[in-house]
C-alpha cells in the first residue's frame, strides 16, 4: 500500500466501497431469496442467513485491496455458477433448492429430466438468466480496492470471519458439549447461501441417503410373516392409506368443533366409519410413525427395525405399493419416512423444500393419487402422506381457503395475538378437509373394491383448552391436543358386501394408533400367525389396553392418556371431548 493510500485508509474508510462489495457477494444468494420470501412462499430465514454468510467474501478483498477486482471475479464466477440451480429451481417451483432435490435429480434417469425440461421450459427463462448474469456484471464492475490501516486489513477480516462463523460454533458448542452439534448447527446456517447450498445439500444427501440405504437393508434382511393368507383370495381390490399431519381432532366440525372446519367430510358422514377416541403414542411424525406403520409399539419401540412393515406385509399379500408424499423428501427428520416411501414399488415425492416453514399446498397429491389409481395391477396399496397442518399453518392453503379471519366462533381465551395463528389454523384444518374429502370422491368414482382409512400421525396444540397459551407439541408438558387425531374409514359398496360387518359399535373404542397395522390387517382381511386381533380397533376379539403416551426409551415419563384427557359436562352427564 503506498503513503497516500495509508493516509487515507487512517483518515477515513471507504464504506460505499465495502457496501458494494457487500452487494455483490449478497448478489449470487440474495436474489433468489429474495425472491421467495417477496413471493411468500418461505419464511425469513433464508434471506437472513444469506445476508451474514455474504459477510465472509468480504475478507480476502480487505485482506487484499490490491486484487479486489481478480479475486472479486473469480470469487464471483464461482457464486454465480453455484447459484444458478436454485436460481433456475425457483423460476421453475416457486422453491427453495434443497438436498431433496438432490435426491430427486439422483433418483431421476435421462428421460424424466427430459420429460421435466420439456414441460417447464419457456421462453423468458434464458432471458431471466442472462439479466441474471448482466446484474452480476454490474456489480462486479463497481467493485474497488477498500484500503484499510495495516492492523485493520488483518484484524477486519479475522473478526468478520470469526464473528460469522466462529461465535455460532462456539456458542453451540458450549450450549451442547458437543462439537458434532456445533458443526451440523453450522453447517445448516449456511446452508441458504452459495455454494454452501450445494456443498452441505449434497453432504447432507450422501449422510441420509447412506442412512436411508443402511435401513433398507435391515428391512430387506427381516423375516416375512408366517403363514400370512389373504381371506380375499384373488379378488382385484385397491386400498388407500392417508396419513395426515399435525391435525387435532378436536378442530374438526366432523366430531364436534363449533366452526364448520370440515365441510366436505360432514356431507359424506353417512358414509364414513369416524372412530372418536383415537390417540397417537408420540407427538411428533417419526416417532408415531415407526408404530403406526410397524410392529412396533409404546412396549416394544425398536421392532420397527427388526419387523416387517404394514408396506412389506401388502407386499407380502400380492398388492402392488404406492407411496405418494407431500412431506420433505429427505433430510435429518425425514429420512425414515423415504425409507418407507422406497419399500413401496412405486413414489411420488413433491415436496423439495429445504424446510417446513415454507408454502406447499396439499393439493398437489390429487394427480399423482388418480395417476397410481388407473394403475391396471389386480391388487394395489396407495399411501398418501400430506403435509396436513404442519406449521407454518398460514403456508398450507391457499389463499381461497382463508374463511377464518375473525374472532367469530373462537373461544374467549384467545387474545387478540394469537388470533391470527388460531384462525390459521382452522383455515388448514378446512383445506386439509377439501384434500381429504378429494381423495374419498376421487376414489369412489372408481367404484374400487376396498376401502380407504385417514387418521394423522399426531394431534398439535393451537391455544386450545386445558393450557391456552402452548402453541405446538411437547412430550415433556403434553396436553390432549397433541394426542388426539382423526380416524376415519370409508369403505366401498363392493367391499361392504363381502365384509358386511357393522363398526358403530368400534366408534368409541378408546384406541392408540400403535396397534394400527393390526387394525389395516384386520380389515384387509389379512391373516397371520404374528396377527393380533385383540390390537385391533374393528375386531370382536378387541381388548381395552392403557393408552399409553410419552417417551419409550425414558419408561418413567409414559403416562396413561386417561390422565390428561379433558372432561365436560353434556345432558348432565361427564363425557370425554378428546
Amino acid at each position: 500500500m503506498s503513503t497516500v493510500q495509508e493516509r487515507q485508509a487512517g483518515s477515513r474508510i471507504d464504506w460505499a466501497g465495502i457496501g458494494w462489495m457487500f452487494l455483490f457477494f449478497w448478489y449470487f444468494s440474495g436474489v433468489t431469496h429474495l425472491m421467495i420470501k417477496l413471493s411468500d412462499s418461505a419464511g425469513f430465514s433464508g434471506l437472513r442467513q444469506s445476508i451474514i454468510m455474504s459477510l465472509i467474501w468480504l475478507a480476502p478483498l480487505l485482506l487484499l485491496p490490491a486484487r479486489t477486482r481478480m479475486l472479486g471475479g473469480v470469487l464471483g464466477l464461482i457464486l454465480w455458477l453455484a447459484s444458478l440451480p436454485a436460481f433456475g429451481y425457483f423460476l421453475v417451483y416457486g422453491q427453495e433448492f434443497s438436498q431433496s432435490v438432490i435426491f430427486i435429480l439422483f433418483e431421476s434417469n435421462v428421460a424424466e429430466g427430459s420429460e421435466y425440461l420439456a414441460q417447464y421450459f419457456s421462453w423468458w427463462m434464458p432471458l431471466a438468466y442472462l439479466a441474471y448474469a448482466g446484474g452480476a456484471w454490474l456489480l462486479w464492475r463497481r467493485l474497488r480496492p477498500v484500503y484499510l490501516g495495516k492492523q485493520a486489513r488483518v484484524l477486519v477480516p479475522a473478526t468478520l470471519v470469526l464473528a460469522v462463523l466462529g461465535y455460532p460454533l462456539g456458542k453451540e458448542y458450549v450450549q451442547t458439549d458437543s462439537w458434532g452439534e456445533a458443526v451440523e448447527h453450522l453447517q445448516t446456517r449456511m446452508e441458504p447461501a452459495v455454494p454452501w447450498q450445494l456443498v452441505m445439500g449434497f453432504e447432507k444427501y450422501q449422510q441420509q441417503l447412506s442412512e436411508m440405504q443402511r435401513l433398507l437393508a435391515s428391512n430387506a434382511a427381516v423375516a416375512p410373516l408366517r403363514n400370512l393368507q389373504d381371506m380375499e383370495g384373488d379378488k382385484p381390490r385397491t386400498l388407500v392409506l392417508v396419513i395426515g399431519e399435525s391435525t387435532n381432532r378436536q378442530r374438526m366440525s366432523l366430531y364436534g368443533y363449533p366452526r364448520q372446519t370440515t365441510p366436505e367430510l360432514d356431507t359424506l358422514r353417512d358414509q364414513l366409519d369416524i372412530f372418536d377416541n383415537v390417540v397417537t403414542p408420540r407427538p411428533y411424525t417419526i416417532e408415531a410413525l415407526q408404530q403406526v406403520l410397524t410392529f412396533a409399539d409404546q412396549q416394544n419401540p425398536e421392532a420397527y427395525l427388526t419387523t416387517p412393515s404394514l408396506l412389506n406385509m401388502m407386499k407380502q399379500a400380492g398388492y402392488k405399493t404406492f407411496w405418494i408424499t407431500n412431506q420433505q423428501t429427505l433430510t435429518e427428520r425425514n429420512t425414515m419416512l423415504t425409507t418407507f416411501s422406497k419399500q413401496a414399488d412405486e413414489q411420488a415425492y413433491l415436496n423439495q423444500n429445504r424446510n417446513q416453514n415454507a408454502r406447499q399446498y396439499d393439493g398437489d397429491v390429487l394427480e399423482p393419487f388418480a395417476r397410481a389409481l388407473a394403475d391396471n395391477s389386480p391388487r394395489k396399496l396407495i399411501v398418501v402422506h400430506l403435509l396436513g397442518t404442519h406449521m407454518s399453518y398460514r403456508f398450507r392453503y391457499p389463499q381461497e381457503f382463508e374463511r377464518f379471519t375473525t374472532d367469530e366462533g373462537a373461544p374467549k381465551n384467545v387474545t387478540r395475538h394469537q388470533l391470527p395463528t388460531y384462525n390459521s389454523y382452522d383455515n388448514a384444518v378446512l383445506y386439509n378437509d377439501f384434500v381429504v374429502g378429494s381423495l374419498i370422491k376421487t376414489y369412489a368414482e372408481t367404484d374400487p373394491n376396498g376401502f380407504l382409512v385417514y387418521l394423522s400421525d399426531h394431534g398439535e396444540a393451537v391455544f386450545d383448552a386445558p393450557a391456552a397459551s402452548v402453541l405446538g407439541r411437547n412430550e415433556a408438558s403434553p396436553t390432549s391436543p397433541m394426542y388426539t387425531v382423526p380416524f376415519i374409514v370409508w369403505r366401498s359398496p363392493q367391499w361392504r358386501a363381502d365384509d358386511p360387518r357393522d363398526l358403530q359399535a368400534a366408534r368409541s373404542r378408546p384406541y392408540s394408533s400403535e396397534h394400527f397395522i393390526h387394525t389395516f390387517a384386520d380389515l384387509a382381511r389379512i391373516r397371520f400367525d404374528e396377527l393380533d386381533l385383540s390390537k385391533s380397533l374393528v375386531s370382536q376379539q378387541f381388548e381395552p389396553r392403557p393408552l399409553l403416551i410419552g417417551n419409550p426409551t425414558v419408561p418413567r415419563s409414559m403416562i396413561d392418556f386417561s390422565l390428561i384427557q379433558p372432561r365436560s359436562v353434556v345432558d348432565g352427564k361427564k363425557v370425554a371431548q378428546n
